[in-house]
């Protein structure tokens, strides 16, 4: 049983997304008693999100189901800066406008978990851009940097790591966690916002708001931090050997998302379960206590919910059905699809050109290694042309869990 009153702390309780409070009674008797309007930031360096940041959506949703209001921020201001935290080095600095094509592709992805609008639990977007780009840097100085301890922030891990490794951390950079704790302090002001919620590695730049807020304005606001999500490996979930697991489709396929969910670990089934789809915990506790190959279909309906809430239902089909015809030996619809050349193509810049591969030349040991395969045949030379007649397709695997289908451009 949770030790919770309010439904959103017991419902991010009972999910496992609660690793710091900064006031737990405090937020539980708010949440019990009124809509709490609560946020996450996210800067927008690329076109899409990734896996990475799925907690943090689900987060948001959940907040959305458990009856509160999320506010999704869009650092198109902090994002000309770019947070150093835990990073080994700076960011490269974006120009404004590929700022502001990011935040509309990336808007996309929060439609599908999300319900915006005007009502006192719709979602709502904001850009920090409104208020940072506007900010003059004296009275910002007087008002608001006169709150903060350089000793104080200099003891945070996300600046130590960097310190202590002896990389360089810029003024820039510096001034990164001040902009976050702004930012609260903005939102808190305009959009009555008591929650701001995060990653464990944000926790320090979440109570220099929390503090902000009520040095400032005598406000009281909260913070809450998610842990940070391994797999059983204990390497970093999202971490693929080939590349980010982008949430936007034109980014990554259906087929390759929902292959991502359907490998996951046996060990991580349920907790992927708890955090990443809506099914209830009774159905969750049934499903993560299957054994042997019955775990698989633990994966799929897995696969299916986290495909469903990020693609869509049809694409969560497709992709459950192109599975079944490619292990089976068919050619799925939804598998991803390569052109190639009536000269044809060389097999190892065909695993490259698919995302299979990182280089040609560890295509080539692939290759070399009898891990590719063309229609089910391995094929073990390197400098192997694949060349198909007008109409036919072959079907390109690495493994047992890529797969994507050739055809004749």
């Amino acid at each position: 049983m949770s030790q919770y009153r309010s439904d959103l702390l017991r419902l991010l309780d009972e999910r496992g997304y609660i690793h710091q409070l900064t006031d737990a009674a405090g937020l539980d008797a708010l949440a019990t008693g009124q809509v709490v309007p609560g946020y996450i930031g996210f800067d927008p360096t690329a076109p899409s999100l990734h896996v990475g940041h799925l907690v943090s959506i689900m987060m948001l949703r959940q907040l959305q189901r458990a009856g509160h209001k999320p506010i999704v921020l869009m650092g198109g201001g902090t994002g000309k800066i770019g947070d150093p935290s835990f990073k080994d080095e700076a960011r490269q600095l974006l120009t404004e406008d590929t700022i502001a094509q990011n935040v509309a592709s990336i808007r996309r992805v929060f439609e599908n978990f999300l319900t915006f609008g005007d009502g006192p639990t719709d979602a709502i977007m904001v850009d920090n851009a409104e208020w940072l780009d506007r900010l003059e840097y004296i009275p910002f100085l007087r008002d608001i940097g006169r709150h903060f301890s350089v000793n104080r922030m200099l003891s945070f891990d996300s600046v130590k790591l960097r310190l202590d490794r002896e990389q360089s951390l810029s003024f820039l950079e510096f001034n990164y966690m001040i902009l976050q704790a702004y930012d609260f302090l903005e939102l808190s002001r305009k959009a009555a916002c008591r929650l701001q919620m995060g990653g464990s590695d944000q926790w320090g730049n979440i109570v220099n708001g929390v503090e902000l807020a009520r040095r400032v304005d005598g406000t009281q606001v909260f913070g809450l931090t998610t842990p940070l999500l391994t797999n059983a490996d204990g390497t970093k979930m999202g971490k693929t050997v080939g590349g980010a697991v982008w949430l936007n489709s034109d980014q990554l396929s259906h087929f390759d998302y929902w292959q991502f969910w359907r490998n996951t670990d046996d060990r991580d089934v349920g907790s992927r379960l708890r955090l990443f789809t809506d099914l209830p915990l009774d159905e969750i506790a049934r499903l993560e206590a299957l054994e042997g190959s019955e775990i698989n279909a633990a994966k799929i309906v897995l696969a299916n919910e986290a495909t469903r809430l990020c693609r869509g239902e049809e694409a969560a089909r497709n992709c459950e059905a192109t599975a079944a015809e490619t292990f089976s030996g068919g050619i799925g619809a939804d598998l991803p699809k390569l052109d190639i050349p009536a000269e044809g193509i060389g097999l190892a810049a065909a695993c490259t050109a698919i995302g299979f591969t990182q280089s040609n030349g560890e295509a080539k040991r692939k290759i070399a290694e009898g891990a590719v395969r063309l229609d089910d045949a391995a094929i073990k030379d390197p400098a192997y042309l694949v060349r198909l007649e007008s109409g036919q397709t072959a079907r390109l695997s690495l493994g047992k869990k890529k797969h994507a289908i050739l055809r004749l451009a």
